[in-house]
């Protein structure tokens, strides 16, 4: 796994004359551009993006994260953001559809906007494909030609009216979704579990052995939380029906599977930036929750 890929980085990949459609009028304003998909790679690489993505995917692929991959085999609304890594493998010849890319600053240069990680489209644990009917598909696929058109025009204000209509395909989303994949907190014990669970995964992924796992133990993320760590294991334990030890070894492991399979470090380093002191209590502690050593993992890339 390679540093999270910038913004410069992302246009580097781009084919000419794609690259050239960066606008400087974005310029303290955070950034923002649209582009048909006609342009996308056949194949992105695994990796983090320092910038969020909304993507109408026609054309059939495969989106990979770390521990599973999601078949496209029809249009699809997709939402990627800075903390998760992916890659996509396109699979059929024919690839359509447009896509945006931005950052947060372009997001919240409106002050009416909460973070964008509060919607949940975006937020840790939430569905981030969806596909839209013929009606929605028709709809969306207007925004995306409306964000095409103010970006090439030279009116003022353009930025804004991008904003506006980033929005209104959000919305589009969460709108038509709404009943299936977001739900509100019951009560404080959801919301401290919660709050654990998006704290755990905002440490990954680790993109460099130099990054060292800061909170490991149920005492390390109660402590952050400020709560007592008998209330984040009841709460997580009555919410989730597994311990917050549980959870965290699991991403752990999750994220040592990732390092072996996607990176060439040694076992020292990935050990290192796990939090492990030794490699030697790594591989034990490896072996115990997988039944496999470390070497073997990476013997079966």
């Amino acid at each position: 796994m390679k540093q999270a890929e910038s913004v410069d980085d992302f246009y580097k990949r781009l084919p000419s004359p794609a690259s050239t459609h960066v606008s400087p009028s974005n310029v303290g304003i955070g950034h923002i551009n649209v582009f048909s998909r006609e342009t996308c790679s056949v194949v992105s690489p695994y990796s983090r993006r320092d910038f969020y993505k909304v993507s109408l995917i026609i054309g059939q692929g495969k989106i990979f994260y770390a521990d599973k991959w999601i078949q496209i085999d029809r249009p699809a609304l997709l939402f990627t953001n800075p903390i998760v890594p992916y890659s996509w493998e396109a699979e059929s010849v024919e690839q359509s559809g447009w896509y945006c890319l931005f950052t947060e600053d372009f997001i919240q240069h409106s002050e009416r906007v909460n973070n964008l990680r509060d919607s949940p489209l975006f937020k840790i644990g939430s569905n981030p494909i969806f596909f839209p009917d013929e009606a929605q598909l028709n709809e969306i696929s207007i925004l995306f030609q409306k964000m095409q058109a103010e970006m090439a025009s030279d009116y003022p204000h353009k930025y804004d009216v991008i904003r506006s209509y980033l929005h209104l395909l959000i919305h589009e989303a969460m709108k038509n979704n709404a009943a299936t994949n977001f739900r509100t907190y019951s009560n404080a014990s959801s919301r401290v579990s919660a709050l654990f669970l998006e704290l755990l995964e905002r440490q990954f992924p680790i993109d460099s052995p130099a990054l060292i796992l800061k909170l490991k133990s149920p005492a390390d993320f109660a402590a952050s939380l400020s709560i007592h760590i008998n209330h984040l294991n009841r709460s997580v334990k009555d919410v989730t029906g597994k311990t917050t030890t549980t959870h965290i070894t699991a991403r752990i492991i999750k994220e040592a599977r990732a390092l072996l399979q996607h990176t060439d470090w040694n076992i020292s380093d990935i050990a290192y930036c796990l939090g492990f002191e030794y490699p030697s209590y790594f591989t034990l502690f490896f072996k115990k929750h997988t039944g496999l050593a470390p070497t073997q993992v990476r013997s079966f890339v």
